[in-house]
Formats: C-alpha cells, sequence, structure tokens
C-alpha cells in the first residue's frame, strides 16, 4: 500500500479537525444550560457533525477528489482569517457580545479578503453598508426568529 498524496493528507488532516471541532461543539449544545437556549445549536451542530464525520471517512477511505491541496502561499493568504475566527470564538465573543464581536470580526474579514481598493472612499461605504446588513440579518435571525441566546456582555 502507498503512502497517500499531500493533498489527500491535507484533506484528512482537514476534514478529521472540522469533525473533531463539530463534536466538541455539539457535545456543548448537548450539556449546556439552560437547555432551551440550545435547541437550534444541538439540532443544527447535530446535522453538521454527520456531515463532517460522513466527510472526514469519505477521505480515510480515498472516496474523495481532493485537486492539488493547499499551496504555502494559500495557507499564507488564509491565516489572517483563521486567526480572526478564533480570536472570535475563544474570546472576542463572550468578552463584548456576540452581535459586537460577530460586527468587528465581519468587517475585518471583509476588509482584508476585498479586493477593492483600500484607498477609495466609496469601498469602504461598501464595506460599512455589507457590514451593516450582516449585523441586521444576524439580529434577525437570532433574536427575532429564532428567539435564542447569545452570548452577551459589555455591548449587546
Amino acid at each position: 500500500m502507498s503512502m497517500p498524496s499531500l493533498p489527500r493528507i491535507q484533506h484528512i488532516l482537514a476534514s478529521g479537525v472540522v469533525a473533531a471541532v463539530g463534536l466538541w461543539v455539539a457535545s456543548i449544545s448537548y450539556t449546556a444550560q439552560p437547555s432551551e437556549a440550545f435547541l437550534f445549536p444541538r439540532m443544527i451542530s447535530t446535522v453538521f457533525v454527520l456531515l463532517a464525520l460522513w466527510t472526514f471517512f469519505k477521505a480515510v477511505l480515498g472516496w474523495t477528489k481532493v485537486g492539488n491541496g493547499i499551496s504555502a502561499r494559500q495557507l499564507v493568504n488564509l491565516a489572517p482569517g483563521l486567526a480572526i475566527a478564533l480570536i472570535y470564538i475563544f474570546w472576542a465573543a463572550k468578552a463584548v457580545g456576540f452581535y459586537t464581536a460577530g460586527t468587528a470580526a465581519f468587517f475585518i474579514l471583509l476588509t482584508l479578503y476585498d479586493p477593492a481598493p483600500h484607498n477609495a472612499l466609496k469601498s469602504w461605504i461598501k464595506r460599512i453598508v455589507i457590514t451593516a446588513g450582516y449585523l441586521l440579518v444576524m439580529y434577525g435571525l437570532f433574536a427575532k426568529l429564532l428567539k435564542v441566546y447569545t452570548p452577551r456582555e459589555i455591548f449587546f
């Protein structure tokens, strides 16, 4: 049996990490209190865990087309976004509130990855309008439609 290719190893590792994080999130949603607040996360996390495990097992068994994998250059391009996501997940959402941290993270990510010029006023206005739309959609979805609790702290 030959050694798996680098792209396949990358696929196995990435899908394994996603499955592990999914299992962790699902376990939290099933054990956290008040349980009513975690009904929606419980349903969604269960579906995502099943999909993540299916993807992981397909990768391990070699049933997926993996392409060329991620180059070092692509990894460097993804690193700032990954860092922002980790800061948001493990600190910011609880420290400053779900909506404040989510809006800030979204705006920073949009600014980092938007190819529009950073020296044009029009592109900054576009980013602000898109971020405001994101905030409205998140608030409408979680607070009004689903009526679920979100991490709240100093801002809201």
